[in-house]
């Protein structure tokens, strides 16, 4: 399984990961968004934003890099970086299919930026583009954003297509969202293929504000699975200019940023294997790798703790943030 390479990196830094959300497309729902991106939204300049990025992350000791089909060029971005440093081979690669990128380049683009579906034939159509794109450094490739009733958790044609990539040396995954994520979660621990778990890894949302799949993680993690944490800053709202006072407080006494805080905080969940960055500037990726370096008392722990919304109503205030 690639997340050896994982277990066997020394770096305090090496379980944090960086995604490429928000940098392999024009708009995207994180906020600020617009001030950390260089004013051309051009093709060559999110691609110059991202090798500055993935050069930075590589060097400071993160093994994990995390992209999409739907996340505009990330995959692109990703293997052309690959590419470019061929000595480069101990980091882990995943990526996801189940949505399509739809917004051709635009940040104004008329209705949703990407469509979802979970079909066999999807699976194959994207499959085809993802090897085209990254080739045998795919070492992770994930069902994108899965909810309790999405046919992927029920579709045997398509679990026996992933057992197919799973004989091929890749692991198999699956990202959650929405309020129902533990439920998803226990769901997809009961998929087999031949008699054996199908997923070998979960991505979750999962940050100060909603820690409801949390139990569901533990158990993930119990029966062997390697748990990804995104959106660990709450798309932005829990970032210096947005933190709520308790955060901000607490990074005060910390020395720290907020975003190193609310970003350790997930890190010390024992069932946690890597930890997303989704930075857009080399500073913010900087400040969120001292996570590493937190050391959070209990009586912190428990005023973080305060900041927990009702999983609905997070995930209702997440739908509304516009694409910027």
């Amino acid at each position: 399984m690639p997340f050896a390479r994982l277990a066997a990196a020394t770096t305090p830094t090496a379980h944090i990961g960086l995604g490429l959300a928000a940098v392999g497309r024009p708009g995207y729902i994180t906020l600020d968004r617009e001030a950390d991106l260089p004013p051309s939204r051009s093709v060559e300049a999110l691609r110059e934003r991202t090798f500055e990025l993935l050069d930075a992350a590589y060097a400071s000791g993160v093994r994990y890099l995390d992209v999409a089909r739907s996340y505009g060029r990330s995959e692109e971005f990703l293997a052309d970086w690959l590419h470019a440093r061929p000595d480069i081979r101990d980091v882990v690669v995943g990526s996801k299919w189940g949505y399509t990128y739809t917004a051709a380049w635009r940040t104004d683009a008329e209705g949703p930026h990407e469509v979802k579906d979970h079909s066999a034939a999807a699976y194959d159509r994207q499959r085809a583009e993802t090897a085209e794109q990254l080739g045998d450094r795919l070492d992770l490739y994930q069902i994108h954003s899965v909810t309790p009733e999405s046919p992927a958790l029920t579709d045997k044609e398509l679990h026996a297509r992933l057992g197919e990539l799973t004989a091929e040396g890749v692991t198999v995954g699956l990202s959650v969202s929405g309020p129902e994520q533990a439920a998803a979660i226990r769901a997809a621990l009961e998929v087999t293929v031949d008699g054996e778990p199908l997923f070998r890894t979960v991505q979750a949302t999962y940050n100060l504000f909603d820690t409801s799949a949390g139990p569901a993680l533990a158990q993930a993690h119990d029966a062997g699975l390697t748990v990804l944490v995104k959106e660990g800053m709450a798309n932005g709202r829990l970032a210096a200019a947005h933190a709520p006072a308790a955060l901000r407080e607490v990074a005060e006494e910390t020395g720290l940023g907020c975003d190193a805080v609310a970003l350790a905080a997930v890190l010390r969940q024992p069932w946690t294997g890597v930890v997303l960055s989704g930075a857009a500037t080399s500073v913010q990726l900087v400040s969120n790798l001292h996570a590493a370096a937190v050391d959070l008392d209990d009586e912190q722990l428990a005023r973080l703790a305060g900041l927990v919304e009702e999983p609905v109503a997070y995930w209702e205030r997440r739908g509304r943030l516009p694409w910027h």
